[in-house]
């Protein structure tokens, strides 16, 4: 029993109603590289672009097997991170770890999405820079 009601929350957190509605495209995707560590929040807000494979695109379309995601924020969790700036943004992702599976909800591009600044230190990749939406952990 205490096996089921285990695998039924982490399937609450993988895909819940955020997931479904927002954004354009939807991925479960393994967080690969992201370049140095976050600035610190206390003198502006931006997104910071990591870099992801796919592994399941469960609705939309995403350019390629790997993609850049711009997270807004990356230091504080996705539950408290939306704020009067950065219009509807959230999840359960409570850090960013190299290794790690994200469920994402995604616009693109970034610049449609976000106006402030945009730490992406992979500009010499050409390609398209998804706006995170929403970013659950995704279930193994």
């Amino acid at each position: 029993m205490l096996a089921t009601v285990s695998c039924a929350k982490r399937g609450d957190i993988t895909a819940d109603k955020e997931l479904g509605t927002l954004g354009t495209a939807e991925v479960t995707a393994k967080l690969v590289d992201v370049q140095d560590p976050f600035p610190p929040n206390d003198l502006y807000n931006y997104a910071f672009v990591m870099k992801y494979q796919v592994l399941a695109v469960h609705r939309g379309k995403v350019a390629g097997n790997e993609i850049l995601v711009a997270h807004y924020n990356p230091l504080k969790p996705r539950a408290t991170v939306q704020d009067e700036f950065s219009g509807k943004v959230g999840g359960h992702v409570d850090h960013f770890r190299v290794g790690d599976v994200h469920r994402m909800a995604l616009e693109a591009p970034v610049d449609n999405f976000w106006m402030g600044g945009v730490v992406d230190k992979y500009f010499n990749e050409k390609g398209v820079r998804y706006w995170a939406v929403w970013t659950n952990t995704a279930a193994d």
